[in-house]
């Protein structure tokens, strides 16, 4: 048997599991409000304050770390490279660390899978990181050679969830044509043909439709006159993208459940906000139904948002006529990573070693 410590952070949570073999002994979730995360400047400085959280819960619940065989986080901004659990090394740390791919809050999760394993001597994994890349060739073209379009998603709960809904249509990932929307601090939607993404909106930095927190694609010239309006640092300009764009943009909030308490109230411009951003991705949604000629077999809304019926009733409302759609809430990044884990402890697979740029 072996005990597994999961670790998951988003923008605005970190979620953390133990595993006894595939029987969970502790599920926590630990939310991060904007005041709690606004002495950080930088999603790294984070670093010690969520570490701390998680020993402090692992403490609560009576979990030593030295009763762990192992810690498997959630995969950051690494170099781009093929799915499947690799070995948390000195270079993924630098790499991380240097953010040479850019920010993002699941940049922590090897660092603090790390920092614990080293402590107890023991392994620390990572599985599907956010920079698996499928894409192909006609997919990386943006309009400028310069800015390449780059595979930066939820790759973890995009293809864990596709493989289950594959299960369910009676056949296999690699058999079928999907188009999975990831609906949470950030947004991803991506055309799964064959096993493979061969194109997906980069959720990070500027791509695809708007979310609670990020700008989504935005007017190029419009922008770039901000950039150069004397009003903004380039720093500023970044939060504006990623951190305070989207709903926190628009209505100051990344909270869904403040938002629908305000839709509740009568709040017109929240509730058009919020179906302003349904409506983009209902917008990508048909871009990738043209990528794959029509051919999809199903429409897949997951993510924490996929919970909220009025924007999955805004999205399948203007997508049903592509391909029927398929509602699942939530994610399963834990137990896709306690699976990773468990093939490369219980030797059924190699983890991989992570090799940095090529």
């Amino acid at each position: 048997m072996y005990k597994i410590l999961v670790i998951n952070p988003g923008s605005t949570s970190t979620k953390i599991a133990v595993y006894a073999d595939t029987t969970p002994l502790l599920q926590h979730t630990l939310r991060h409000s904007m005041p709690e995360l606004s002495p950080y400047p930088q999603i790294l400085d984070q670093y010690l304050f969520r570490k701390n959280l998680i020993i402090t819960v692992l403490e609560q619940h009576a979990i030593p770390l030295t009763s762990l065989d192992g810690i498997v986080a959630r995969g950051g901004l690494v170099y781009p490279l093929e799915d499947g659990c690799y070995r948390v090394n000195d270079r993924m740390i630098q790499d991380l660390q240097a953010a040479v791919m850019g920010e993002h809050a699941s940049n922590l999760g090897a660092l603090i899978a790390k920092a614990i394993g080293d402590e107890i001597g023991k392994p620390a994994l990572i599985v599907d990181p956010v920079v698996v890349d499928e894409l192909e060739p006609l997919a990386r073209y943006s309009g400028l050679p310069e800015l390449p379009r780059r595979s930066i998603f939820h790759a973890l709960n995009q293809k864990a969830v596709a493989r289950r809904v594959a299960q369910e249509l009676h056949t296999t990932y690699p058999e079928c044509n999907l188009i999975v929307a990831h609906l949470g601090g950030g947004i991803s939607v991506g055309a799964h043909q064959r096993g493979r993404v061969i194109d997906v909106n980069n959720a990070l930095d500027g791509d695809g439709p708007f979310s609670p927190e990020r700008s989504g694609g935005l007017p190029s010239g419009q922008l770039a006159r901000l950039c150069f309006s004397g009003k903004y640092t380039l720093t500023e300009v970044l939060k504006m993208i990623q951190g305070q764009g989207g709903l926190v943009a628009y209505l100051g909030t990344n909270d869904g459940v403040e938002v629908g308490a305000r839709i509740q109230r009568g709040d017109e411009k929240t509730r058009e906000a919020y179906e302003a951003m349904a409506y983009q991705v209902a917008k990508e949604i048909g871009a990738l139904a043209a990528v794959l000629q029509g051919d999809v077999d199903v429409i897949v809304l997951t993510g924490g948002l996929a919970y909220d019926i009025r924007v999955v009733t805004w999205i399948e409302a203007r997508v049903k006529f592509i391909a029927p759609v398929k509602v699942v809430p939530g994610e399963d990044e834990m137990v896709a990573l306690l699976e990773g884990a468990l093939q490369v402890l219980r030797g059924e697979e190699q983890a991989k070693e992570y090799q940095g740029s090529a």
